[in-house]
């Protein structure tokens, strides 16, 4: 993923890396100019089209893009990468490692982890909603007849695009880049073209201007930050997709062409503003020529697309990830390409997606109306985001207090202030990302809790395994040909399984094999921590199989390797034998009964352990167990 750079020129392969970075990362926060403006402007903000509030508001979008993008996530954030994996996922497991000793702080991390996972679910909702219908309302302002089929087309687009994720975007990924290439060129010029006629708007580059639009307006500054903070969505993308693309690509990208293209964009709508006050309705298509309004159109919706793309694919990636951690119920993952990876359709989650994204939809209704829920997801997973990074900065960096203690101070400062003014508006439609997240959070929580509950019963009742093997040396059972593989999460113990097998059928095989599946707090596991075989004697074996949390544990595979390793597996000659559990809620302590019944619904409902490990079917017994939680 390291790409080299010769001093006279970038390397084509960082090249390629950066146009590719251009086409996924950035697809969010480079359609923003469609409508941060025209949400700051609106009527429920009350500032009103004046040269210091256009100074102001745009000399605020500067120095946010400058200090939350610039310097917190493309210079602060990207430094913590988890084996060169980002994301809140990956940052949760790389600060849960640095404080393995301390079991309170390491349930506080991930309750703060899942609380900004749960939030980006939200901000997945909002997202092709918000930027689909921005880029379709370009029609109003072409003919204003074509209004009233805004919200049809919007969502026949967006039917089309969740329709066609199950094929993946290995076909259509290749077009992303230069599509977003040519978006980011022409609001480029678009801006240009404006600020020539008006060029004393650049002197909101100067932070003075900012400091004087909340002198001058006070709580209304405040309240505005609300409609500012969309000039930031999107961020955490640069930080999701390091992994795909690396650090420098992603940061050239940003500091060469993506972060000028946007400045000139929203500095020549300013520039609009000046001129027509008028224009605050829609100042991004109004600064189109009539002419080129349609092709304009046919752009901005391609490009809103691609930011959908973009947060689709990356709850996709979250909703693995988070699979792997034990946080959510095993689900079917699909991979759409054979060559890439990272390329992967979740059914479930696409199904969700769809429902609640056309529902935003046709409940909001306008670009406009969204912008009140839109945003307070997001200020939301950047406090999460700064609190962890803090626990890095000491933990795992070693950074002296005071200097972490500052740092914090003035990212937390510009985080809440976004975030506060966004709660401002829940009551006008930030109630909906909030609703949401809470949802996602209440069952990821569920899940987890509900699983160590689990683990803790079986673990309860279950027997030493030093002493059983040593009772079998001594009271041999009969013997019949092959391998039996036990499942199980604690080596310590006799498989329930096991148990069972043994009660039922009166024999063990000539070879027992006691197998725990472990995922890493890593994203890719290492060659020599991947296998681990221990001798437990009289034909009993402990294996080990730890996968990373990006991988998908496909136990066969890992059989394969260890057969190249000597320690051999014929498939044919293979039984599995696994204990699935039966959930019961009851009233013992632990969690209240409304969520012992919701993890009961989500274990009976979730992926079989068998699917989500790949476990051949015609080569699998499953012996069921009541487990009261």
């Amino acid at each position: 993923m390291h790409a080299t750079v010769s001093d006279s020129r970038v390397s084509p392969s960082l090249r390629a890396l950066a146009l590719g970075a251009i086409g996924v990362v950035f697809g969010d926060i480079g359609t923003s100019p469609l409508y941060t403006l025209q949400e700051v402007f609106s009527e429920k903000y009350g500032l009103g089209v004046s040269q210091a509030s256009v100074f102001g508001v745009l000399s605020l979008v500067f120095w946010s893009l400058m200090l939350v993008v610039t310097l917190k996530y493309v210079m602060f954030v990207m430094r913590a990468d988890n084996k060169g994996e980002g994301g809140i996922m990956a940052l949760l497991a790389l600060v849960q490692r640095s404080v393995r000793g301390m079991p309170r702080l390491r349930w506080l991390v991930a309750l703060l982890a899942i609380f900004g996972a749960a939030l980006f679910y939200g901000d997945g909702v909002i997202t092709p909603a918000m930027t689909v219908l921005s880029a379709v309302e370009g029609l109003k302002v072409a003919e204003p007849a074509l209004g009233r089929w805004v919200v049809g087309i919007s969502v026949a687009i967006l039917l089309l695009l969740f329709a066609l994720q199950r094929r993946g975007t290995a076909g259509i990924g290749a077009l992303f880049g230069p599509v977003m290439c040519v978006w980011f060129t022409v609001i480029a010029v678009l801006g240009v073209h404006m600020i020539m006629r008006a060029p004393q708007i650049l002197v909101a580059l100067n932070p003075y201007y900012a400091l004087r639009f909340f002198a001058s307006h006070g709580i209304a500054a405040f309240v505005a930050l609300g409609g500012v903070v969309l000039a930031v969505t999107g961020t955490e993308a640069l930080y999701a997709d390091m992994g795909h693309f690396g650090k420098s690509p992603i940061r050239r990208a940003w500091l060469g062409f993506v972060f000028p293209a946007l400045l000139l964009n929203y500095f020549g709508q300013g520039a609009l503003l000046l001129e027509n006050p008028g224009a605050a309705g829609n100042p991004f298509y109004l600064l189109v020529p009539r002419v080129l309004l349609y092709p304009m159109i046919a752009l901005a919706t391609a490009a809103a697309v691609i930011a959908s793309q973009a947060v689709i694919t990356g709850a996709y990636s979250m909703t693995r990830e988070a699979v792997q951690l034990g946080y959510s119920p095993r689900m079917r993952v699909v991979h759409t390409s054979s060559r890439v990876a990272g390329q992967i359709f979740v059914p479930w989650i696409n199904g969700m997606l769809l429902v609640l994204v056309v529902a935003a939809v046709l409940g909001f209704r306008s670009s406009e109306n969204l912008g009140a829920a839109y945003g307070i997801a997001v200020t939301g997973t950047m406090v999460v985001t700064t609190l962890l990074m803090l626990i890095v900065a000491v933990r795992i960096w070693r950074w002296k207090l005071p200097l972490v203690v500052a740092i914090g101070v003035a990212l937390l400062a510009i985080d809440l202030a976004f975030f506060g003014a966004n709660l401002l508006k829940v009551e006008h439609g930030g109630w909906f990302p909030l609703v949401l997240g809470l949802l996602v959070f209440t069952v990821m929580t569920t899940w987890r809790r509900g699983r160590e509950l689990v683990l803790r019963q079986l673990q309860h009742g279950g027997l030493a395994l030093a002493p059983f093997i040593a009772s079998i040396a001594e009271h041999p059972p009969a013997r019949v040909p092959g391998t039996a593989v036990f499942m199980t999460a604690n080596l310590n113990a006799v498989p329930h399984a096991l148990l069972h097998s043994l009660k039922h059928y009166k024999v063990l095989h000539a070879r027992n094999v006691l197998l725990s599946v472990e995922t890493l707090e890593t994203p890719f596991a290492d060659a020599a921590e991947h296998i681990e075989v221990r001798d437990l004697g009289h034909s009993f074996h402990a294996l080990t199989l730890r996968f990373g949390f990006m991988e998908d544990p496909d136990v066969p595979a890992a059989l394969a390797e260890c057969t190249k390793q000597g320690f051999a597996f014929d498939m044919m000659d293979t039984t599995f034998f696994l204990s699935r559990e039966t959930v019961v809620a009851t009233r013992r302590p632990g969690m209240a009964l409304w969520r012992d019944r919701l993890f009961a619904f989500m274990t009976r409902n979730a992926l079989p352990a068998t699917a989500f490990f790949s476990i051949p079917g015609n080569r699998l017994v499953e012996l069921g167990t009541q487990v009261e939680i």
